[in-house]
C-alpha cells in the first residue's frame, strides 16, 4: 500500500471487516484456474502474494484474452514498471470483463486490487468471470467446470392462444379458496366473565 500510514479507529475496524471476507481456499481455486487458463506462473500462497501477482494487470489481461479465443480484445500486454500503467492495465481488464458479461455490481474498483483495499472484491469478480466462462461453454474455458457455478439461462416457453385462453378460466392456488373456512361454531357477543376474588 503505497503512501499510506497505519489505520486507526473506525477506518481500522472497517478495513478489518473487509479483510475478513477474503477466502484463502477460494484463492487456491482461483490461482489453479488462472494458471490452467492462461499458463501464468504460480504465485506463493497468501493474500499479499496473490495481490502482487495480479497487481500489474498482466495476468488479468492474459486471463481475459484466453476467454475470448482467437480475437483477443487486449492487443498489447506489457509488464509496466510505472504505477499508472499498471492501473491502466487493470482498468482495461475490468472494461473487457464487463463487455464479456460480468455485471457492474460484481466488478471491483482498480484501487481494490492495486492498493489491496478489498481483495475479497477481486475474488468475487474472478468468480463471476469463471461462472460466465463455464456457462458460455464456447470451448475457451480450461479447467474443472465444477469449480464455478453455472449462471441461470433463459428458458423461454411459447404458448398458443388456445392454451392462454384455457389458463384464464383456472383459478390459481394463489387466489385462495372458499372451501373449508367458515365461521361455524364461533360465538360472538358472549358476556365477559368477571371473577370476584373476595
Amino acid at each position: 500500500m503505497a503512501n499510506q500510514g497505519p489505520k486507526f479507529g473506525l477506518s481500522r475496524e472497517v478495513q478489518c471487516k473487509i479483510d475478513k471476507k477474503y477466502d484463502p481456499e477460494l484463492e487456491e481455486r482461483l490461482v489453479e484456474w488462472i494458471v490452467l487458463q492462461c499458463g501464468a506462473d504460480r504465485p506463493e500462497p497468501g493474500k499479499v502474494a496473490f495481490q502482487n501477482w495480479l497487481k500489474d494487470g498482466c495476468v488479468l489481461c492474459q486471463l481475459i484474452n484466453s476467454l475470448y479465443g482467437a480475437n483477443k480484445p487486449i492487443k498489447n500486454i506489457k509488464n509496466p514498471g510505472m504505477a499508472f500503467k499498471q492501473m491502466e492495465q487493470i482498468s482495461m481488464f475490468l472494461s473487457v470483463a464487463e463487455n464479456y458479461g460480468v455485471t457492474k455490481t460484481d466488478i471491483f474498483q482498480t484501487v481494490d486490487l492495486f492498493e489491496a483495499k478489498d481483495m475479497a472484491a477481486v475474488q468475487r469478480t474472478l468468480m463471476a468471470l469463471g461462472s460466465l466462462a463455464v456457462t458460455k461453454d464456447d470451448g475457451c474455458y480450461k479447467g474443472d467446470p465444477n469449480w464455478f457455478h453455472r449462471k441461470a439461462q433463459e428458458n423461454r416457453r411459447d404458448f398458443t392462444e388456445q392454451q392462454l385462453s384455457e389458463g384464464k378460466s383456472v383459478i390459481g392456488l394463489q387466489m385462495g379458496t372458499n372451501k373449508g373456512a367458515s365461521q361455524a361454531g364461533m360465538s360472538y357477543g358472549r358476556p365477559r366473565q368477571i371473577i370476584n376474588n373476595n
